[in-house]
């Protein structure tokens, strides 16, 4: 009797971990369907535009392959920075400094990790990517982000010299608020949709 439980709850998980992997694969197909339907829908958009505005064809192409060049010089090397950082960086620590345990202390470091570098924004998103999957909490990954794109400290210092310390220090505080405040916002949405989909 013991073998016969042992064995139908071995099949049982193998059940459920078979389930776990077509979900998985059937959410894969799924985010590729959808991002060929958003690409499809970009270069429509873009020829329509190029057509009814044909005075725009010279400088949106040049533009086009400027950033085109630009990302065939950093995406290389972002890639190899991802991979090692997948090697060195483990899930448990990630889960420590960056998940849900990790507080108001994770909501800093996040804040404190997207303002350091002064790169383009797209370098960002694989980033946010990897430190999702090793367990990074939604709103960190909304912070870090949202920090990225507008509370970087080579800007904080261009602003401090042209603006004044007391229009940096209203704007910066008012960005970091509302940063946080929409980092918790997007988790809780996120949350409630994970749970209203179970």
């Amino acid at each position: 009797m013991m073998d016969k439980d042992i064995n139908s709850n071995k099949q049982q998980q193998g059940n459920s971990m078979g389930g776990k992997d077509k979900s998985k694969m059937a959410g894969q197909k799924k985010n590729k369907k959808g991002s060929f339907i958003v690409l499809t829908g970009i270069i429509l958009a873009a020829v329509i535009l190029l057509i009814f505005y044909p005075e725009n064809r010279a400088p949106s192409i040049e533009a086009s392959l400027n950033l085109l060049k630009e990302l065939i010089l950093i995406l290389p090397a972002v890639m190899i920075l991802m991979g090692l950082f997948s090697v060195w960086v483990s899930k448990e620590i990630v889960v420590k400094y960056l998940g849900h345990a990790s507080g108001i202390k994770g909501l800093g470091l996040a804040l404190f990790v997207g303002m350091m570098p002064t790169g383009p924004l797209y370098i960002a998103f694989p980033m946010a990517s990897m430190l999702l999957k090793k367990g990074a909490r939604v709103a960190n990954i909304i912070i870090f982000l949202s920090a990225w794109a507008c509370i970087k400290l080579p800007q904080e210092l261009v602003e401090l010299r042209f603006m004044g310390f007391k229009f940096m220090v209203i704007r910066l505080s008012f960005t970091i608020f509302m940063v946080v405040i929409m980092g918790l916002i997007i988790e809780k949405i996120e949350n409630y949709s994970k749970s209203s989909q179970n």
